[in-house]
């Protein structure tokens, strides 16, 4: 067997691989937190009456610098975004790049200071790394470790019946704009990625409503928000009714999915989170997430239900029903 290109893409495929391979060949210590079986967005492991969160991801995208960001703001977000949806205020992060031999060191130095400018957004210091030169070609790749640190940890499998679903604002942002990018597509309005640390909209909400009351969170990367919703609903072994309408998504992602034949609820969005809070706190949930620079757009978009235990439901404009399937593989490679 060879190993597919769809295998790191997210979705179905992903997930068989890492079941398949990863986890056969490890051995699964959790240390009494949430372990590598858990499949979450990173580990825990207990210190007093806090928790230690531990995650660490691989950044590679086409191309390096895009509208909204780049390579080096994609990989400090992405690592920030796994400690924030467990519940974790960032501590520290690590970062390792393999370069190839002849890269730019223009291009290398732009990289590094825009890793600098995000990590003072959130703040959190970059304080060890690793760098190697490679003659592979492959550009620069990015590799960010990160610590946090947690009151109580929010796993992606708590969602419970009576729950409200939320987002943090627009999905489909980040896959839309690199690969209209990438094929040329121009509008009157520039597609922007959506690109950010978004460990205030977390924290504006756990301030408002009580980290007690986040009973689920998940950033829609890879596979986007359909993704994330169906690993919530089946994690959680519950069913997830969400209404299209309440979907926010800028008409220029629509458009530009509907000439590319992609929907916008199945590519990576690299500056929103999922959130599911208890019924009773939706509406405080919502106006803490808005009152953010990075919450401005967001929506209450479904409810948790007792009935498609694993699946998400999505009811149309036109008031029809159609499961949300899960993506087989992310349809735009190298975004994240």
């Amino acid at each position: 067997m060879k190993i597919k290109l769809e295998y790191g893409a997210g979705g179905e495929l992903m997930e068989e691989f890492i079941k398949e391979f990863i986890l056969k060949n490890l051995s699964l210590k959790s240390a009494g937190g949430v372990g590598l079986e858990a499949l979450d967005d990173g580990a825990t492991i207990p210190f007093g009456d806090k928790h230690i969160v531990f995650t660490i991801d691989g950044h590679t995208v086409k191309p390096l610098f895009f509208p909204g960001g780049d390579i080096g703001r994609l990989a400090v977000s992405g690592t920030v975004n796994d400690l924030a949806v467990m519940g974790a205020k960032p501590l520290a992060l690590a970062n390792s790049m393999i370069i190839q031999e002849g890269f730019d060191s223009g291009d290398f130095e732009r990289i590094l200071q825009s890793m600098d400018e995000t990590a003072k957004e959130v703040p959190v210091p970059i304080v060890t790394g690793d760098t190697k030169v490679v003659e592979d070609k492959i550009g620069i790749f990015v590799i960010t470790a990160g610590l946090g640190i947690a009151e109580r940890v929010i796993t992606d499998s708590g969602a419970k019946i009576g729950d409200v679903v939320l987002v943090s604002g627009t999905v489909g942002d980040h896959g839309i704009a690199i690969m209209s990018h990438r094929e040329g597509i121009e509008f009157e309005t520039e597609l922007k990625s959506d690109v950010a640390p978004i460990w205030e909209v977390v924290k504006a909400v756990a301030d408002a409503i009580g980290w007690e009351n986040i009973h689920a969170m998940k950033d829609p990367t890879r596979g986007g928000l359909s993704n994330a919703l169906n690993e919530i609903a089946r994690k959680s072994n519950v069913g997830i009714l969400v209404k299209e309408s309440d979907i926010p998504v800028k008409p220029e992602v629509r458009a530009a999915s509907d000439m590319l034949g992609i929907s916008p609820y199945e590519v990576a969005n690299e500056g929103k989170v999922v959130m599911v809070v208890a019924g009773e706190y939706a509406e405080e949930a919502l106006e803490a997430m808005r009152k953010t620079k990075r919450g401005k757009d967001a929506a209450i978009i479904g409810e948790v239900i007792g009935e498609y235990k694993g699946k998400v439901i999505l009811e149309t404009g036109i008031g029809g029903k159609r499961f949300m399937e899960p993506p087989v593989g992310d349809p735009v490679p190298r975004v994240c």
